[in-house]
């Protein structure tokens, strides 16, 4: 198996179950113009994302990471009417790029984008009572992971869904003895799932166009 045949095998699923977007390429076109890294989500993860979305029944979405607002894009698309997705981004650049990409795809009275620090910005949706979500998207310094668990899981309720991306680095995240800060982050917020009585979690491994990563998956199954 080689990289050239994992990309192969995401266009193929994507020309066949992901049909093309106007408003999802504009998106990615306008980041690739704005310099901004090309680390969003594939569009076949972009519409796993959606699914999971509409199985959850979500109406309200949180996400910690918004880049160009691809990902932001997916998950909003997959709520009802009146459902609402606060997406937070620490760079003015990329808060800026997705604001545009956001408004373009019509979903500007849907999604809230607050710019800052996440770890700045939870502690004032804490504050004003925002929670509890339905489904929170962690994917942004993966070095933070386990702070972001610990404000993902003080801003669920009972059946939130927590979904983290990129929690496999490339194979990485099994050598307890890294030194590479995202690989530790990734560690340390594996040990704290495991060790959290309020969450039954899994973590899966990906291989496709952006290489070999994977996702972890965390239930809430109990209140605070």
């Amino acid at each position: 198996m080689t990289q050239e045949q994992w990309t192969a095998v995401d266009r193929y699923i994507t020309e066949v179950l992901v049909p093309g977007d106007a408003a999802l390429e504009a998106a990615l076109e306008a980041s690739a113009a704005a310099g901004l890294p090309p680390i969003n989500v594939t569009p076949n993860q972009g519409k796993l994302l959606m699914l999971l979305a509409l199985i959850q029944g979500a109406r309200s979405i949180l996400e910690i990471g918004t880049l160009g607002g691809y990902s932001t894009i997916w998950l909003a698309r997959a709520l009802p009417a009146g459902g609402r997705l606060i997406t937070l981004e620490a760079d003015p650049k990329h808060a800026e790029v997705a604001r545009a990409n956001i408004a373009r795809a019509g979903l500007a009275d849907v999604v809230e984008l607050r710019q800052g620090r996440a770890l700045d910005t939870l502690p004032q949706l804490a504050a004003e009572r925002r929670g509890p979500f339905d489904l929170i998207f962690i994917d942004a310094d993966k070095p933070s992971n386990p702070d972001y668990v610990v404000w993902a899981l003080a801003l669920s309720r009972r059946g939130s869904l927590i979904v983290i991306d990129n929690v496999v680095r490339e194979g990485a995240v099994a050598d307890a003895g890294s030194d590479d800060p995202s690989v530790r982050g990734v560690r340390r917020m594996n040990e704290l799932l495991a060790a959290e009585p309020r969450v039954s979690a899994t973590a899966i491994q990906t291989v496709g166009s952006k290489g070999y990563d994977g996702f972890a998956l965390a239930l809430v199954t109990a209140d605070r």
